[in-house]
């Protein structure tokens, strides 16, 4: 597998990169028109989602290098070399929601309506970039067999991209990309329900990203530890709690000014 795309000698171009680009790119487009129908301006949006994204990459990024810093103590340059992969999504998450709620309330827009919208944008980013991971050959499983792999009925080239150095390992990405895209789908569901409330939408995603994430890192043989716990599922556990929370407030909100499609 040949995590490079395009070779021009005095530039690569990563199939990672191309992966996150088109992930952002679906990912603020689905933003930009479902902020429309609430007459938001294109222009706050955009400006919005530019600087979210460098803001978000840089969280992922700080994310990754603090809880691995070993890999990076001596040789400082390769914290830079984000195309090689090495982005926690937790970490984009953190810095981008942070970003999203200040940059709302400072243009008077209401931030947890904005984040029930940038939360459907999100999981399409991460069903989409989650591929970057396979070209990298990273975030995969448990040492397995081609037999087991074929038992899943998956087509060949992502069984042979799970041939690593002689060994197969079980596609963690591809659970995960689908766990997301099953998210995707109630998440469209939800979001045209009269009766949502704001914050619901946010919510249901913590909640579900959340649960996949802490069962799937279960399964990860590259987690990122602290004192001998992963730190994925930490952050996932607190992400379901602080999802209930927004659902559980939302349902006793009985002001219909509260829906999310008012």
């Amino acid at each position: 597998m040949n995590p490079i795309l395009v070779d021009l000698g005095f530039v690569q171009i990563y199939w990672y990169s191309i992966m996150l680009f088109i992930g952002f790119l679906l990912g603020g487009y689905l933003l930009l028109r479902e902020a429309r129908r609430f007459n938001i301006p294109d222009q706050f949006i955009i400006n919005m989602f530019f600087y979210t994204i460098p803001i978000a990459i840089i969280g992922a990024r700080l994310y990754y290098v603090i809880f691995s810093w070993d890999m990076y103590a001596n040789n400082l340059v390769d914290i830079f070399k984000v195309w090689e992969g090495g982005l926690a999504i937790h970490g984009g998450v953190l810095f981008g929601l942070i970003f999203i709620i200040i940059y709302s309330k400072k243009h008077g827009f209401n931030p947890i309506r904005i984040m029930d919208m940038a939360a459907v944008g999100l999981i399409v980013g991460q069903i989409i970039g989650r591929w970057g991971n396979f070209f990298n050959q990273e975030a995969h499983g448990p040492a397995t067999t081609l037999a087991t792999l074929k038992s899943y009925h998956l087509p060949n080239f992502i069984i042979n991209g799970m041939n690593i150095n002689g060994t197969y390992y079980h596609p963690t990405f591809l659970y995960e990309s689908l766990w997301n895209l099953i998210g995707l789908i109630i998440m469209l569901i939800i979001r045209r329900r009269k009766k949502t409330k704001v914050g619901q939408i946010a919510g249901f995603y913590m909640i579900w990203y959340g649960i996949g994430r802490f069962l799937i890192e279960s399964l990860r043989t590259d987690a990122l530890m602290f004192n001998g716990l992963k730190i994925a599922q930490i952050v996932s556990g607190l992400l379901v709690v602080v999802g209930l929370v927004f659902i559980i407030k939302g349902f006793l909100n009985h002001n219909p000014d509260a829906n999310y499609n008012e």
